[in-house]
């Protein structure tokens, strides 16, 4: 291999689990007809052997003090199709490049993969992934087959998410807060606040017509479940501006029974889904 061999560009992340599609290497097209863009190697590093022992029959005893059981990493590297020129170009693009950008198109692209995986194995626990979850990410570039091999010649590791010790203390309290007021009684969690966090997940994978289509009911819970926290300070005001939109966001949901949606029917559903959120959040900031 010399310097002026074709060099891939690549984008990298580790979690320590299983992601769900087999170990293997997977073209992606945007589009039918298109040439691949992409190829995203999955492999699996670690505890493997797990998956060779014979399943139990019966429960046997366990000692005490037994050490945890090894966990699996599975490593994906979504591989950018198109090549550059030689070692000095990719060198070039590596320096310049917005690694941080790189990585959430790179994460956008393999949600997409994960999701297709949870429909074609029709498994509802299959679930996608958050970067702040992965336990190393890497941009960088290499020969084709070194980088399917898990090798390359230059990388950047990109910094994780900031622990949680190092958050502002109110951030890092409320949830656990709101979480003891559950467990003890003291407060419901409401269906519109599950069904608030699908949509979000579908709107930032991009599945408008799943996220339109969620929005409807999300929003009608919303409406019916936080009229009785109405006298909280503002969320009156926040649901009589959510009842404006609510012709509007039945006509997106009917739309994207059809077909794709247009532009300013996804900018609605941004829109609408921000308002339902703040207004959870005037819930909880308001006590509960």
């Amino acid at each position: 291999m010399t310097s002026e061999s074709r060099r891939f560009r690549f984008v990298q992340f580790e979690f320590p689990w299983a992601l769900g599609p087999e170990p293997g290497r997977y073209t992606i097209r945007e589009r039918l007809g298109e040439p691949p863009a992409h190829v995203l190697v999955v492999d699996v590093l670690g505890a493997q052997q797990r998956r060779l022992l014979p399943r139990r029959r019966r429960a046997v005893d366990a000692p005490p003090d037994q050490p945890p059981e090894p966990v699996l990493t599975s490593r994906a590297t979504l591989v950018d199709a198109v090549p550059l020129a030689g070692y000095e170009a990719a060198a070039a693009w590596l320096v310049a490049a917005d690694l941080d950008a790189l990585a959430g198109a790179a994460l956008v692209r393999l949600n997409r993969v994960l999701h297709a995986h949870r429909i074609a194995a029709a498994d509802r626990y299959a679930r996608e992934v958050a970067r702040a979850q992965a336990l190393v990410v890497r941009v960088g570039f290499g020969d084709g087959e070194r980088v399917a091999d898990g090798q390359w010649d230059r990388a950047r590791e990109l910094a994780g998410a900031a622990p949680t010790a190092l958050r502002p203390r109110t951030a890092a309290l409320r949830p656990q807060e709101r979480l003891a007021a559950l467990l003890a009684g003291r407060d419901v969690a409401l269906a519109c606040e599950e069904l608030t966090l699908r949509v979000r997940l579908d709107a930032d994978a991009e599945r408008w017509r799943e996220a339109a289509l969620g929005l409807r009911i999300a929003f009608e819970a919303a409406l019916a479940e936080l009229e009785p926290w109405r006298e909280i300070a503002g969320l009156a005001e926040r649901l009589g501006t959510l009842r404006e939109h609510r012709t509007a966001v039945g006509a997106v949901a009917n739309a994207a029974l059809q077909s794709g949606l247009q532009d300013e029917q996804i900018a609605l559903i941004r829109t609408v889904l921000g308002r339902i959120e703040a207004a959870l959040r005037a819930r909880t900031a308001g006590g509960v």
